[in-house]
């Protein structure tokens, strides 16, 4: 990661966020909300709720079947779907990685990085958002 993670937040427009609950108590629920209030484009993808609306926006199974540009994948899966899920992002062809507080995998980020991609981990773009306004 070159950029600061403030930085990069206030390049992107468009953020999937990738293992999503339809929880109202849960973190991607809430993060979902604010990205929203924030003017952020926000594509929530967790095959459970396919075609189901989340925050009034249609949830994808996964990142393939948004059928937008996304420049932000934002993950809150664990750690041993994250691997995966860089693949994906490579290949819709996303400008950033971000893994969410506590989620860290060299193996994503080195996969990312190559492919061109910032890539933050281990931080939220709520905490972020919020503390360099």
């Amino acid at each position: 990661m070159t950029e600061k993670p403030i930085d990069i937040l206030k390049k992107v427009r468009s953020i999937a966020i990738v293992g999503i609950s339809k929880n109202v108590e849960k973190d991607s629920y809430v993060v979902m909300q604010f990205l929203l209030e924030n003017g952020y484009d926000v594509f929530p993808v967790n095959p459970n709720y396919k075609n189901e609306l989340i925050l009034g926006r249609k949830c994808s199974a996964y990142l393939k079947d948004i059928d937008e540009n996304i420049d932000m994948v934002d993950i809150f899966r664990k750690k041993e779907f994250v691997y995966n899920i860089t693949k994906e992002a490579i290949d819709i062809n996303a400008k950033v990685l971000w893994t969410q507080l506590d989620i860290i995998c060299i193996d994503s980020m080195n996969l990312a990085t190559n492919a061109g991609l910032d890539v933050v981990m281990n931080k939220c773009p709520k905490i972020e958002l919020i503390n360099n306004s």
